[in-house]
């Protein structure tokens, strides 16, 4: 299995602080925010990465990673997100880099307490299909929300207004190779966007997508609040942090 980190975007929610730099190299706590997203694909054995960026400061990446040493690795993959052209957009990037086999995808603003190497092995076993990971929360207007029964997946609905559940759909989600060809016959949502909750519900129309509940805190952190939230919740989680 290989990892797919999406880190393009505008990050218009972190404006001005976004206005000279990519939001996934702001601090979280004591380290850049794209570091989160990338160690928790190596905490799960994968080892194998696409950086997928955009915009003005995509060189600093390079300049910031390099080829992934600083996490064990041999090498990290790149690849530049013209425009903005949605999640499903960017992850149709990554289409040579999977060469056929099945990935892991995170966004880059998602930052989780536990690991997710369970879900690969879960995945793994369920040999092809779609699995995604769901939290719940307070605010899942927010989010891609999951409609449950019978302890499956019937349908996401992108932010909206009355939530079937509280169950948030996380960024980290599993595919198949069929996944490229399901982006290619996506159209633009009212956003202007390809979006993957049409992803994930072309897998449910299948009857191929399985969920499971993640363990632990997670935030995404792209909005002042989250950005704030995921600050505090890896402070409190160093083995060193010791409260006032």
């Amino acid at each position: 299995m290989k990892g797919i980190v999406l880190a393009g975007g505008k990050g218009s929610r972190l404006f001005p602080l976004t206005k000279v730099t990519n939001k996934h190299l702001l601090p979280v706590y004591d380290r850049p925010m794209i570091y989160y997203p990338i160690q928790t694909l190596i905490d799960a054995g994968i080892r194998d990465i696409m950086i997928v960026t955009g915009g003005n400061s995509a060189g600093d990446f390079l300049q910031l990673l390099a080829n992934g040493k600083d996490f064990g690795l041999v090498r990290l993959h790149y690849t530049y997100q013209e425009g903005e052209g949605g999640i499903a957009d960017a992850l149709r990037l990554g289409e040579h880099f999977a060469e056929g086999d099945s990935i892991c995808v995170i966004l880059g603003d998602n930052i989780v307490e536990k690991s997710i190497q369970h879900a690969v092995e879960d995945f793994e076993r369920q040999g092809g299909g779609a699995k995604i990971l769901l939290k719940e929360v307070e605010d899942a207007e927010r989010f891609g929300v999951a409609e449950l029964r019978d302890g499956k997946v019937i349908g996401i609905e992108e932010k909206p207004k009355e939530p079937k559940s509280n169950y948030a759909v996380t960024g980290i989600y599993f595919y198949d190779p069929t996944v490229f060809d399901k982006i290619k016959t996506l159209k633009p949502s009212n956003r202007g966007e390809l979006e993957i909750t049409d992803v994930n519900n072309a897998y449910i129309a299948e009857g191929r997508l399985t969920y499971s509940v993640l363990d632990g805190w997670w935030t995404d952190a792209g909005t002042f609040p989250s950005l704030l939230r995921a600050a505090k919740y890896v402070e409190q989680s160093r083995p060193e942090y010791e409260e006032d």
